[in-house]
C-alpha cells in the first residue's frame, strides 16, 4: 500500500506542474476564461483555453503522461474523469482523474493502469463511472481509496476484432432513457471484402451472421445495477458507430465514419443518422443515399434504393470522422443551446473541427438548402459543394490546421459540457484537453 500511494504521490509531482504547450506556441499573457489562450481560430464569441498538454520538448507517446486522451466526463464534485487509448496494444491504456482549475496546475490521478484500448466513458444510474474497454464493459468507484479494486464487469464478450486490419475495436455506448446500455460494435473490416470480393453472399457474414457486429447493440437494464447478458440489435449496417447521442426530444442520432476508398477521393461522405429500431444502413452494401459499393454492386440481394436501406438524415463532408457527439443544454454558450455538438477527428482537410448543427423540436437534424462543407486548403479555407440531404453547422473552431511555429493539426476526439457550461474537447493525437469558452481574459 506504501509503495502504491507514493508512486501516485511521484505520478502527480510529475504532471502538477504549470500547463505548458509543446508544440502549441502559447500568446504571452494572453488567457481565455483564465486559462492559458490557445493559438486556434474560434467562431466569435468563443476562445479555446488549455488545460493540459504534454510538457515542453516531449516527444512520443512514451514520454506523455495523457498519452491519447479520447472522452472525459465531469464528476459532481468538479473533477473529471478522463479515459487514455494508450496505444494501439493490449493493456496500454488507462483512466484518470484530473483535477483542473483556471490559474493552478493541473493535477492527473492514475485511477486503472493496463487498461486495453479504453474509449467509452460514462456516469451510470447509480452514480458509478462505466468505461468501455475492447472487448467489455466495467465500472468502478473513482471515490473508493482504491478504485481499482471496486472494477466490476458489466457486459463482457464484446468482439476484440482480433487487431487486424481495418479494424474498429473500440467500445463505446451511451444509457438510453431507460437504463439500456446502447453499445457500439464495429465492423472488423473496410466493406467486408476478402481480395476484392464479397466474404459472403448475397449478405455480409461479418454484418448479419451468427453474430452480427457493424451496428448497435441493446443491453436491457434489469435493474439495481445489472444489465441483460443477451442483447438484441437497434441497428444494423453501422460501420462504426463511437459518436451516439440521445437527444432531449428521445431521438437517437448516430456519426457515421464511412469506408476508406483507395485511392483517397471525396468520396464517401460520412452520415448523421436517426437511428430507428430494427433499421439497416447500408454497410457494405451502400454509401452516400443509394449508391452501392464497389466489390458489392451486383452480388448482393441489399437494394441500396429500396426501404432495405435506411437513409442518412444528412451527408456530412468525405472523411471528416465523427467521433464525438452531444447535445449542449449549458448557459455559457447561448449560440450552442440545444445544437448537435460533433467533433471531426479526421487528419484529411476536412477534419480538425467542432461543429454544431441545428435540431427542430423532435430532435431531428435540419437540412440546409445548397449547403456547402469547410475543407483547409494552402490558400485557405475552402468551401465544397454538398450533395443533399446536408447542412452548414456552426464552426466552432474554424482554423485549426496545422500551422508551423503556432500550432499542430487539432484531433478532437470526446466532448463534455461542464457544470458551468463550458466544452471541454480531448484531443488524442496531441495529447491535450481544450476547454471552449466565451471569449473573455
Amino acid at each position: 500500500m506504501k509503495r502504491l500511494t507514493a508512486a501516485l504521490a511521484l505520478l502527480v509531482m510529475l504532471v502538477a506542474a504549470p500547463v505548458m504547450a509543446a508544440p502549441y506556441v502559447l500568446p504571452p499573457g494572453q488567457t481565455c476564461d483564465g486559462w492559458p489562450r490557445l493559438p486556434i481560430e474560434m467562431a466569435p464569441g468563443m476562445c479555446a483555453g488549455l488545460v493540459v498538454a504534454p510538457p515542453p520538448g516531449t516527444s512520443g507517446l512514451s514520454k506523455r503522461v495523457l498519452r491519447m486522451p479520447r472522452t472525459l466526463v465531469q464528476l459532481p464534485g468538479g473533477d473529471w474523469i478522463v479515459t487514455d487509448l494508450g496505444g494501439w496494444d493490449p493493456g496500454k491504456g488507462s483512466v484518470w482523474r484530473l483535477r483542473a482549475e483556471a490559474g493552478r496546475p493541473a493535477v492527473l490521478t492514475p485511477l486503472l493502469k493496463g487498461v486495453t484500448m479504453p474509449h467509452g466513458l460514462g456516469i451510470g444510474p447509480d452514480g458509478m463511472v462505466y468505461v468501455g474497454e475492447m472487448s467489455r464493459i466495467i465500472r468502478m468507484n473513482p471515490g473508493a481509496p482504491l478504485p481499482a479494486n471496486t472494477v466490476e464487469v458489466v457486459v463482457a464478450g464484446l468482439p476484440d476484432n482480433r487487431l487486424h486490419d481495418n479494424r474498429h475495436p473500440l467500445s463505446h455506448f451511451i444509457f438510453d432513457a431507460n437504463g439500456d446500455l446502447l453499445v457500439n460494435v464495429g465492423a472488423p473490416s473496410d466493406r467486408c471484402l476478402v481480395k476484392g470480393k464479397p466474404d459472403g453472399t448475397p449478405r455480409c457474414v461479418q454484418s448479419e451472421g451468427a453474430e452480427p457486429l457493424a451496428g448497435v447493440r441493446r443491453y436491457r437494464y434489469l435493474g439495481q445495477g445489472r444489465w441483460a447478458d443477451t442483447y438484441t440489435m437497434v441497428a444494423r449496417g453501422l460501420r462504426n458507430s463511437l459518436a451516439l447521442a440521445r437527444t432531449p426530444a428521445g431521438t437517437l442520432l448516430q456519426a457515421e465514419n464511412s469506408y476508406d476508398f483507395d485511392p483517397a477521393t471525396d468520396r464517401p461522405f460520412d452520415e448523421l443518422n436517426v437511428l430507428v429500431e430494427g433499421g439497416h444502413y447500408g454497410w457494405p452494401y451502400c454509401y452516400d443515399m443509394k449508391t452501392s459499393t464497389p466489390g458489392w454492386g451486383g452480388a448482393t440481394n441489399f437494394r441500396c434504393r429500396s426501404a432495405d436501406h435506411a437513409r442518412p438524415a444528412l451527408l456530412l463532408p468525405p472523411h471528416a470522422a465523427p467521433l464525438g457527439m452531444l447535445v449542449y443544454q449549458g448557459g455559457l454558450l447561448p449560440q450552442l443551446q440545444d445544437r448537435l455538438l460533433v467533433s471531426y477527428h479526421g487528419y484529411r482537410a476536412t477534419g480538425a473541427r467542432v461543429v454544431a448543427f441545428a435540431l427542430d423540436a423532435k430532435g431531428l437534424p435540419v437540412a440546409t438548402a445548397g449547403a456547402r462543407y469547410p475543407a483547409y486548403g494552402a490558400g485557405g479555407l475552402v468551401w465544397k459543394p454538398h450533395p443533399g440531404p446536408a447542412a452548414e453547422p456552426l464552426i466552432l473552431t474554424p482554423g485549426w490546421q496545422a500551422v508551423a511555429g503556432k500550432r499542430p493539426m487539432g484531433a478532437p476526439v470526446g466532448l463534455a459540457v461542464a457544470a458551468d457550461g463550458a466544452v471541454w474537447v480531448a484531443d488524442d493525437r496531441n495529447g491535450t484537453v481544450v476547454r471552449v469558452s466565451v471569449d473573455r481574459p
